[in-house]
């Protein structure tokens, strides 16, 4: 879909830190830890909920009475008056979740949107589902996480099991994979630089952790959690994770936990609540896109097109590109099929090193391709990522610099 009419304010979002499975978010309740950072988000930022007429929540992971979603998530952040829906596209969760706010705008419905993603991999909840079929009327059960995250009903294979699949069909090797991950880490190494200057754009609020009491702060998280050091080396060591594959733990992501928000509005508006006057980011369109069974690293590459074709340029009038790669298989695929230097690819980071908390993963990812397009002068972003279920999503910005 093709956006004219919406645009995000330069400063208008946030990202936590992305924290590793059972690291120090593994106990925040997912909606409750989201409403705290938006509060101070808005404080922070002198924003005032009553400009905000339409909250959207993407989450993928359920946790305890998140039935009530969004208008509990509203009540939370001081905003009684707002309410909307709670989206799941598992990891494409980020850029639907923009696509739906962007729609209000430009149909006339919203004038401005908050967006957020909030999911916990940690501690994933353990469901039963009701069998009066089953022997001795046995209830189905299921880990949330990580029995999703190991078999897919369609495909019927892991999605590690789809990473190798694309690995063998494209001719993709091990060695190629470990260099891309190495590359990788190098990239997240320049977004700590100078005392973290790039990730403190997005990044700006300290998350204190509580105790279970909520009286006594037990750490303050301040950067991601979770950051594996990555040597050429060491990578050699690693056993692939399937008998016979090519994919080891520092070729792929790693679950994690956080949040993140954006704000999602009109041309006038953003205008008004942006932090810096020589900046205009406008959202230009998103796609979707499905491949065939089990190969979902694929699904990038026709939903990058498709986006683009929509915009009406190609990928050499990209100035920075964004991917959600839980395999480094996934980039090594686009960059052979639509001809990408892979240096030219997740400047400062992305989910194969910092983790993938499923609905924040493409939102943070957005907010980071935000910031390194104001950094090179604007130009037109590209994200794209994969998802569950073979499936693919991609967003196209434009950021203009003054």
């Amino acid at each position: 879909m093709v956006f004219k009419e919406t645009y995000i304010p330069y400063g208008g979002y946030w990202s936590t830190p992305f924290c590793k499975w059972q690291g120090s978010f593994q106990n925040l309740h997912s909606i409750k830890f989201a409403a705290e950072v938006a509060r101070g988000f808005l404080e922070e930022k002198s924003i005032s909920t009553k400009i905000i007429d339409e909250l959207v929540l993407g989450m993928t992971i359920p946790q305890m009475h998140n039935f009530y979603g969004t208008p509990w998530l509203g009540a939370m952040i001081g905003a009684d008056h707002l309410t909307g829906p709670m989206i799941a596209q598992a990891c494409a969760t980020g850029p639907k979740t923009i696509s739906y706010a962007a729609q209000g705008i430009e149909t006339g419905q919203h004038y401005t949107s908050l967006v957020i993603c909030a999911d916990r991999c940690s501690n994933g909840p353990l469901l039963a589902y009701p069998n009066p079929q089953a022997p001795g009327g046995n209830m189905d059960k299921e880990s949330w996480v990580w029995d999703n995250f190991a078999y897919d009903p369609w495909a019927r294979n892991s999605m590690l099991q789809t990473g190798e699949n694309v690995a063998k069909e494209a001719g993709i090797t091990r060695e190629e994979q470990e260099k891309v991950a190495l590359m990788r880490y190098r990239q997240y190494q320049d977004g700590l630089k100078d005392d973290r200057a790039f990730q403190w754009r997005y990044m700006a609020i300290p998350i204190q952790v509580h105790d279970r009491s909520g009286k006594h702060i037990i750490r303050t998280v301040e950067k991601d959690e979770g950051i594996f050091p990555t040597t050429e080396e060491g990578l050699k060591k690693l056993k692939p994770v399937l008998p016979g594959g090519t994919i080891t733990f520092g070729s792929q992501t790693h679950p994690a936990d956080g949040n993140c928000g954006i704000l999602v509005t009109s041309k006038a508006r953003a205008l008004y609540l942006k932090r810096r006057e020589d900046v205009e980011i406008r959202i230009m369109s998103y796609a979707e896109s499905k491949t065939k069974k089990g190969h979902m690293a694929m699904a990038v590459v026709p939903a990058a097109k498709k986006v683009l074709e929509d915009v009406g340029i190609s990928i050499s009038d990209v100035s920075a590109i964004k991917t959600h790669n839980p395999f480094a298989v996934n980039d090594i695929y686009l960059s052979n099929e639509m001809d990408v230097d892979l240096k030219d690819m997740n400047n400062y980071g992305c989910s194969l090193v910092y983790g993938h908390p499923q609905a924040p993963t493409g939102l943070r990812l957005i907010i980071e391709l935000i910031e390194e397009l104001v950094e090179k002068g604007g130009g037109y972003g590209l994200f794209a990522g994969c998802a569950a279920g073979d499936s693919g999503a991609a967003m196209v910005l434009r950021v203009n610099v003054e």
